[in-house]
């Protein structure tokens, strides 16, 4: 059997919290307790938490969409990744600031913090009992020894969050790095990104990270002999070439008539799917698309056979997400006025940097020991068989379990 590998995912976000010298103090938080009061998959408050999160992937990509920095780029960043920090981040939020944070994020009335603690520690957990080799997912927090933050924020993190916590002293700024880009590389990514940290400030007294690490294989495999060059038209008047991975069989797709955009459903392991939307217009697609669309389009999805084409392709896109989130209502944490108390009463604590690193990896490997890919049926001959070409500007979503996207992007050119 040939194992087909496919959408290797790497998603990181991190929060750097900067505030004058403090005290001392950190309690090694490698625990990862889950209550059993989490609240159930189908109360109320968890799925209005997973609404919100699709909700907020979609205002954040078009935020990102319209940066002038982003025009004839490609996209690709874990929405999901993104929301899970800052939700950890409201846990030691009050007043205005934790209501920017809240309204950001979509979590609004009647949602309290708790209720949001407990549905990621739902998803955390959920991801965790169907977790394998390939698959990780969860927080970190790097706390300076001298800095002393309530103990109730960090039981919550590795309570909700499964925070793993870690002694540094940031006054060492090349060691402390090191330390948070080791951890990064060996225990988060599979050596995938090894500089996640370049320059830190020695006023840092916490560094928190949001991480998620998948590589997935599809469900019905691509043949690598089958794999050739063609032109991919990045716009009217600019053409790359790239290999195209080929596949005949029968596929889920939908195609949407309003937004004249074709959608492609590729099923990968673990209940994760990668959605492929290829549209006439890009604008159109992305200005307009949400999760009602997403739902309707896995719900109207029928099967029909197509001879597949999709690009290979490897990208890797960094991102500082400051501007976005306070054009996104969420200026407070970012300034001396913050309202962080919930993690210490000391005066001046505030958000200093937000930034997000993501990479995606779109190809086929493995040794062939049957070529069961439905290419050879003779019955072939006679029936109509359509061409679906990914040879323009597309836009991706990898989901889980139908209802949650965990990554979000468009890829205008493959080959940067």
């Amino acid at each position: 059997m040939m194992m087909m590998h496919a959408a290797v995912g790497l998603w990181f976000l991190s929060a750097v919290i900067y505030v004058g010298r403090g005290h001392h103090y950190f309690v090694h938080g490698n625990v990862k307790t889950v209550q059993d009061a989490v609240v159930d998959d189908r109360t109320d408050s968890v799925s209005l938490v997973n609404e919100a999160n699709q909700g907020f992937s979609f205002r954040l990509y078009r935020k990102l969409a319209a940066d002038a920095d982003s025009q004839g780029e490609n996209i690709i960043f874990c929405p999901f990744c993104v929301s899970n920090a800052l939700a950890a981040l409201s846990v030691g939020a009050q007043g205005e600031t934790h209501c920017q944070l809240f309204s950001g994020l979509g979590f609004n009335n009647p949602l309290v913090q708790k209720e949001v603690d407990q549905a990621f520690q739902m998803f955390l957990q959920r991801a965790s009992n169907q977790s394998q080799e390939d698959s990780s997912e969860g927080t970190a927090v790097f706390m300076d020894d001298r800095f002393k933050p309530k103990p109730e924020f960090l039981q919550t993190l590795k309570q909700s969050y499964f925070t793993d916590g870690f002694n540094v002293d940031f006054s060492q700024t090349t060691e402390s790095a090191d330390a948070i880009n080791q951890y990064v590389e060996e225990k988060m990514t599979n050596w995938k990104i090894d500089q996640l940290v370049e320059d830190l400030d020695p006023n840092t007294v916490m560094y928190l990270i949001s991480y998620i690490y998948y590589k997935g294989k599809w469900a019905t495999q691509f043949d690598p002999e089958l794999t050739e060059q063609y032109d991919f038209n990045v716009d009217e008047n600019t053409k790359v070439p790239v290999f195209m991975m080929n596949l005949e069989d029968s596929f889920y797709t939908f195609h949407d008539d309003k937004l004249k955009t074709t959608v492609l459903q590729l099923p990968l392991n673990s209940s994760y799917s990668m959605l492929l939307m290829l549209p006439e217009v890009m604008t159109t697609l992305e200005n307009a698309t949400s999760l009602n669309h997403v739902t309707k389009w896995l719900k109207a999805m029928r099967p029909r056979r197509y001879n597949l084409y999709i690009p290979k392709f490897s990208i890797k896109t960094s991102y500082n997400l400051n501007d976005v989130l306070s054009e996104m209502g969420m200026t407070g944490m970012f300034h001396g006025g913050a309202n962080l108390r919930g993690i210490s009463e000391r005066q001046g604590l505030a958000v200093s940097n937000v930034v997000h690193q993501a990479t995606l990896d779109v190809d086929e490997t493995g040794a062939e020991a049957s070529a069961a890919t439905g290419l050879g049926f003779e019955r072939l001959a006679v029936i109509q068989v359509s061409v679906l070409k990914f040879n323009r500007p597309f836009m991706v979503i990898i989901e889980r379990n139908t209802k949650e996207i965990f990554f979000l992007g468009r890829i205008i050119n493959p080959t940067i």
